[in-house]
Formats: C-alpha cells, structure tokens, sequence
C-alpha cells in the first residue's frame, strides 16, 4: 500500500511540475529584444527570425551574417555569444 502511494505522489509531482518547464520556452520582452538586437548587430548580424529563451539561453533562428551565411546562434542570460552554427 505504502508502495502504491508513493507511485501515485511520484506521478502527480511530474505531471504538476511539467507546465514549469514549459514555461521556459518564452519571447523576449521589448527590453530583452532591444538588447538582443544589440548583441547580434556587434556580433556582425544583419537580420534574423525567431528569437526565443529555452534550455537557459537565447536562441535566434535563422540570423544572416555579414560574411552571407546563415546561422543559429545561441547568447548567454548576459548577452554573450555562447556559439553559433551554420544553418541547414
């Protein structure tokens, strides 16, 4: 019995704690955006798509940089570049 409860309390605690996590995936603010911007301008980006907060970090989707390609690019909580790919 004792056994059986603590499943059901394990599997309770799961289901309540998954909407928290998915509330880490999120746009930025408008001040959170400007500084992005900011970020991605210094770093030699032109233009971008989405840009959203996951896993702890910014994620921009699709952002042109001025040598012509196209990447994905990850920044830190303070706006560093944390790297970035080549976008298939």
């Amino acid at each position: 019995m004792k056994q059986t409860l603590a499943a059901l309390m394990l599997g309770l605690g799961a289901v309540v704690a998954t909407p928290a996590l998915a509330d880490d995936d999120r746009p930025p603010t408008a001040e959170e955006r400007t500084k992005i911007e900011a970020a991605l301008k210094a770093e030699g980006f032109t233009a971008w798509k989405e840009i959203e907060f996951d896993d702890n970090r910014w994620e921009i989707d699709d952002a042109t940089h001025t040598d012509g390609k196209v990447y994905d690019v990850y920044l830190r909580k303070d706006m560093s570049l944390v790297f970035k790919t080549l976008d298939d």
